[in-house]
């Protein structure tokens, strides 16, 4: 096995499934809020998730928004309907904008400072990392990718930090996304690793309405 018992059981904690039943999401403003079926979304994610769904931006396609405060992330259809949340790995520092050039550097040369999850709308697509495993690509020029949870150093911690309420446990990666294997295997490959999407992740050092160019008073409103 490749973690014990204990910690194989925290990584299926920290999975938390939402399947939520088909719902009529009008696109006029001041339709109802999208349902994230008893899920404890933070109001940024919120906003945003109706934004996307009032202007259509994610222009038919399904879509994922990463929220780095919560540290989580929230799967949609290309209708908005809720099909999982889960717990998530983020990159080890805080920022929203990554090191230029960061895509051609190996790992080793990539200080802890600039190991960021970029914030911003990513239009994404499926493919292969290096090692021949399908990932779902955010950002492919930059090497920012979604993946599954992965063997790594055993002082990383990371099925323990993947199943800690605490946000600020579960900043260690890179600055990719690394979601438990269920939740990948179960609701990002069959939607996200199949066709192209659009993965919104929230600013933690910005305002939303500046990354995603949304109106002060509309994001407020809702």
């Amino acid at each position: 096995m490749l973690f014990g018992r204990k910690a194989l059981g925290a990584v299926a904690a920290a999975v938390m499934w939402a399947f939520a039943s088909p719902a009529s999401l009008a696109s006029q403003l001041g339709a109802q809020s999208i349902n994230f079926v008893g899920e404890s979304a933070s109001a940024e994610a919120r906003q945003v998730a109706h934004w996307i769904i009032e202007s259509r931006d994610n222009r038919g396609r399904p879509f994922a928004i990463v929220d780095k405060k919560d540290a989580k992330v929230y799967v949609f259809t290309a209708e908005g309907r809720v099909l999982g949340t889960a717990a998530a790995l983020l990159g080890l520092a805080r920022g929203d904008d990554s090191a230029d050039g960061i895509g051609e550097r190996k790992l080793s040369q990539i200080p802890p400072a600039e190991r960021i999850t970029p914030a911003g709308r990513f239009e994404s697509e499926p493919g292969r990392n290096l090692h021949g495993e399908d990932v779902v690509w955010v950002d492919y020029d930059s090497g920012f990718a979604i993946h599954r949870l992965r063997p790594a150093n055993s002082n990383e911690r990371r099925p323990e930090r993947l199943a800690s309420q605490a946000p600020n446990d579960h900043r260690i990666s890179s600055g990719c996304v690394v979601v438990p294997v269920a939740f990948y295997d179960s609701v990002i490959s069959p939607l996200l690793g199949k066709a192209r999407g659009v993965v919104y992740v929230l600013p933690e050092t910005r305002p939303v309405h500046e990354v995603f160019g949304i109106g002060r008073k509309k994001l407020a409103s809702h």
